[in-house]
C-alpha cells in the first residue's frame, strides 16, 4: 500500500464533511471526492481542499490516484456505491448502517473478499479511546463476568417528511441510524449473536420507527435492554453491569470522554479525552490495516457487520417494517 494512503469520499452531505475533518485530524491525505454533480464535488473539494473532484461516483471508483473511499451516501445507496468501488479495486469504509439489510451485506462482504480488497463498517464510536479503554476493562476483569448492558440513544427531531429520518425511501427512522450504535455497543460487550430478541417500536405517520425498545438474551442468559429514538430526547448513556462491579459510559456514550468504574463502595472516574473530532481513529484503524495487508478489522469485523444487521433484520420484522426499497 502506497506511504500515504491517499483517501477518497463518496457523496457530498454533512456525515462527509465530519469524515473529512476527521481525516484532517488524523494528518491523512483526502485526494478526491465523487459527487453526482460537478458543483457539488466543486464546493466540498473548495471547503476542504481535495485536489481531485469528479462529477460521478463512477468516475471516482475509475480514480487510479484512490486507494481507499469512505461511502457517506444516504442508507439504500451503501450496497450499490461498495459494489460499485470494490469492482473498481478501492479498499472501502462505509458509513453506518453497513447496508439497509443482511441480503445486501452479505453481498458486499462477498465482493469484497472475492476481490481480496479491505472492507470494514464506519462503527466510529468503536474506535475512540474511552470504547477501547472500556475493552481494556473488561478483558481485565474490572467489573468480573458481564451480565447486562443498558444502552439509550435519543432525540427529538422537527418532523420532516421529506428528510432522511423519516423517509421510508431513504431508510428512515432509529433503528438504523442510531439504534446501530446501542446494539453495537452490546455486542461489543456480549458478542454480535443474541438467543432471544423481544422489541416494540412505534411507527410513525410515515411509517418509520420514531422509537424502539429492545431486549436481547444471550445464551448463558447476558441481556441488554436498549432503546433509540429519533422523536424523544433522553440521557444518552450506557452502563455495563459486570459480577464484581460496574462501568458508566457518561452520555452520549456515543463519543464518551468520561467513564466511571464503580466496585462495591468504591468509584474511580476516568477522563479519557478525544483527540480530534473522532472520526480520525477509524481512519487510521484502516490504515493501520491497509500497510499490515489486513482484509478487515479485528475490532469491527465483517462477521460483526453481518450479525448486527441479520440482528436489525429480526427487529424490523417483528414490527412489521419493510423498506420501499425490499418490496
Amino acid at each position: 500500500m502506497t506511504d500515504p494512503i491517499r483517501w477518497g469520499i463518496l457523496a457530498t452531505g454533512r456525515i462527509a464533511g465530519v469524515f473529512a475533518r476527521g481525516l484532517a485530524d488524523a494528518g491523512s491525505e483526502l485526494a478526491a471526492v465523487g459527487s453526482r454533480r460537478q458543483e457539488t464535488a466543486d464546493a466540498f473539494g473548495d471547503q476542504f481542499q481535495v485536489p481531485r473532484r469528479h462529477a460521478s461516483y463512477e468516475a471516482l471508483a475509475a480514480d487510479p490516484e484512490v486507494d481507499v473511499v469512505y461511502v457517506s451516501s444516504p442508507h439504500p445507496m451503501h450496497c450499490e456505491n461498495s459494489l460499485l468501488l470494490l469492482r473498481h479495486g478501492k479498499a472501502v469504509l462505509c458509513e453506518k448502517p453497513f447496508t439497509i439489510n443482511a441480503a445486501e451485506a452479505r453481498a458486499v462482504i462477498a465482493e469484497a473478499r472475492r476481490r481480496e480488497l479491505f472492507l470494514m463498517e464506519a462503527m466510529w464510536t468503536r474506535f475512540i479511546p474511552a470504547v477501547a479503554r472500556v475493552r481494556e476493562l473488561i478483558a481485565a476483569g474490572s467489573v468480573g463476568e458481564p451480565r447486562m448492558v443498558q444502552a439509550d440513544f435519543g432525540f427529538r427531531a422537527h418532523l420532516n417528511p421529506e428528510g432522511r429520518l423519516f423517509n421510508p425511501d431513504l431508510g428512515g427512522g432509529g433503528l438504523l441510524d442510531i439504534g446501530i450504535y446501542v446494539l453495537s455497543l452490546a455486542s461489543m460487550v456480549f458478542g454480535p449473536r443474541p438467543k432471544d430478541v423481544a422489541s416494540t417500536a412505534h411507527l410513525g405517520e410515515t411509517g418509520v420507527d420514531e422509537q424502539a425498545g429492545m431486549t436481547l438474551r444471550w445464551p448463558g442468559g447476558e441481556l441488554a435492554v436498549l432503546s433509540c429514538a429519533v422523536r424523544t430526547s433522553t440521557p444518552g448513556e450506557a452502563r455495563i453491569f459486570g459480577t464484581e462491579g460496574s462501568l458508566l459510559l457518561h452520555g452520549p456514550f456515543f463519543k464518551c470522554t468520561t467513564l466511571t468504574l464503580k466496585r462495591g463502595d468504591e468509584e474511580e472516574r476516568l477522563e479519557i479525552p478525544v483527540e480530534g473530532n473522532g472520526y480520525n481513529y477509524q481512519a487510521l484503524e484502516v490504515e493501520r490495516c491497509l500497510r499490515e495487508g489486513r482484509l478487515e478489522s479485528e475490532t469491527m469485523s465483517l462477521h460483526e457487520s453481518l450479525a448486527l444487521m441479520e440482528l436489525m433484520d429480526r427487529l424490523r420484522a417483528q414490527w412489521g417494517l419493510v423498506y420501499p426499497t425490499e418490496r
